[in-house]
C-alpha cells in the first residue's frame, strides 16, 4: 500500500454502479460477437510479432532487436464500466485488471498509461481522482509508473488502463501451448461476477470480493514459470468456460473440469441461489454451448455451468500445469471440447 492514500471521506452521492449499463468485466462484448469483428485484422504478417490475435491471447508480443532478440515486448489495454460503487476501488480492480494481462503472458509490466471516460456534467471530478488514485496505488505496489493517458467525455463512466511489458520469447504463457496429460490449476477463486452483480442490485458490499479483484496476478505468475508451465490465460469477462475453450480450441486439446474442486469467493454459492446472474455470464454459457463443445456429466445442473460462466473482472490465472500451492480444478485430455463432472 502507498503512504496516505487519497481516499473519499464518505460514499458518493450518485452510486457508479448506476451509471452504467453493464460492469466490469461483464460489460464486454460477448466472445462470439467479438471474435467475428476482430476476423477483420486477421492475415497481418510481420516476422517480429510471436503472439499476435489469432488465438485470443491476453497481450500481443512483439520481439525487438531482431530474429535473434532476447527480448519480447507485451501490450495490451483494458478499462470497463464502475464495478463497485467506492471510486478508489473500482480504480484498484481496473489497474489489477489490466496489469494481469501482461502477467497471463508470464511478462514483467513495465509502465501503464491511464484511459479515461467521464460524463463531466454530472459526476464531479473528486471522484475522478479518487478513480486514478486507485489505480496509482496498484501500480506502485506493482512496481509500475503511470504515465500520462487519454480521456473523453463520455455518458458512461469508464476507467483502466493501457500496458506496456516485457517477456523472454521462449518463457512466453500462452493460448496454444497447452498439451494433454496436464492437471489445469487456478489461482483465484471463481464468483466475482456474481458478487458484483449482488452488489450492483442491492447496494451492499462484499468485502470478499473487493479483495479478490484487487489482488495481483504477479506471484501466481512468477510461480507458474517456475513450475515450467507453458501455457495460461487470466479468467476475465468470458468465464472459465469461455476462456478454457479459447484455450483448448487453440491448442488442439480437450479440457475435463472438476467441478466439486473449482473455489469460490465467499458468499458466491448464497449470490448464485439467489438469482444475481449478470446477462454476459448467460451470453458466455450460451456461446461455449452453441460451438458443441460443451459435456455436462451426471449431476452437474445449469447452476453449475452457470457459476462455471460467471463473468470475472479482475480473475485468477487459468494454468496448464500443477502451480504450487494452488488448487488443481481439472486436466487435460486427447481430444476436444470440456467436460464438466
Amino acid at each position: 500500500m502507498s503512504e496516505n492514500p487519497i481516499r473519499p471521506v464518505s460514499q458518493p452521492s450518485i452510486r457508479l454502479t448506476t451509471m452504467a449499463h453493464g460492469g466490469g468485466c461483464a460489460s464486454k462484448i460477448p466472445p462470439g460477437e467479438l471474435e467475428d469483428v476482430v476476423s477483420a485484422l486477421s492475415g497481418q504478417q510481420y516476422e517480429q510479432v510471436i503472439v499476435g490475435l489469432e488465438d485470443g491471447d491476453d497481450a500481443a508480443a512483439v520481439r525487438i532487436g531482431g530474429a535473434d532478440g532476447d527480448t519480447a515486448v507485451l501490450s495490451t489495454a483494458d478499462f470497463f464500466t464502475p464495478v463497485v460503487d467506492d471510486a478508489f476501488d473500482w480504480g484498484r480492480i481496473a489497474a489489477a485488471n489490466a496489469l494481469s494481462d501482461i502477467y497471463a503472458m508470464g511478462g514483467d509490466p513495465v509502465v501503464a498509461i491511464n484511459l479515461v471516460g467521464w460524463p463531466r456534467g454530472v459526476l464531479p471530478y473528486e471522484l475522478l481522482r479518487q478513480v486514478l488514485a486507485g489505480g496509482l496505488e496498484v501500480a506502485r505496489e506493482a512496481g509500475v509508473p503511470v504515465i500520462g493517458g487519454h480521456s473523453v467525455d463520455d455518458p458512461e463512466p469508464k476507467y483502466g488502463m493501457a500496458v506496456t511489458g516485457t517477456a523472454h520469447p521462449d518463457h512466453l504463457l500462452r493460448n496454444d501451448a497447452a498439451e494433454a496429460g496436464l492437471p489445469i490449476t487456478l489461482t483465484k477463486p471463481l464468483g466475482v461476477g456474481l458478487l458484483n452483480n449482488w452488489m450492483k442490485t442491492t447496494g451492499e458490499v462484499s468485502a470478499a470480493a473487493i479483495e479478490t479483484m484487487t489482488q495481483l496476478n504477479r506471484d501466481a505468475s512468477k510461480a507458474a514459470l517456475a513450475a515450467g508451465a507453458k501455457a495460461a490465460t487470466d479468467v476475465t469477462g468470458f468465464g472459465l468456460l469461455g476462456h478454457l475453450f479459447k484455450m483448448g480450441r487453440a491448442s488442439g486439446v480437450g479440457m475435463v473440469i472438476d467441478r466439486a474442486s473449482v473455489p469460490l469467493v465467499n458468499g458466491a454459492a448464497e449470490a448464485l441461489r439467489d438469482g444475481y446472474v449478470s446477462g454476459g455470464t448467460r451470453r458466455n454459457l450460451e456461446w461455449v454451448q452453441a460451438s458443441r463443445g460443451l459435456r455436462a456429466g451426471a449431476g452437474i445442473t445449469e447452476e453449475d455451468l452457470l457459476l462455471l460462466a460467471d463473468a470475472q473482472t479482475s480473475g485468477g490465472l487459468l494454468v496448464i500445469g500443477e502451480v504450487p500451492g494452488y488448487p488443481i480444478i481439472g486436466e487435460t485430455v486427447a481430444g476436444s471440447g470440456i467436460d464438466v463432472r
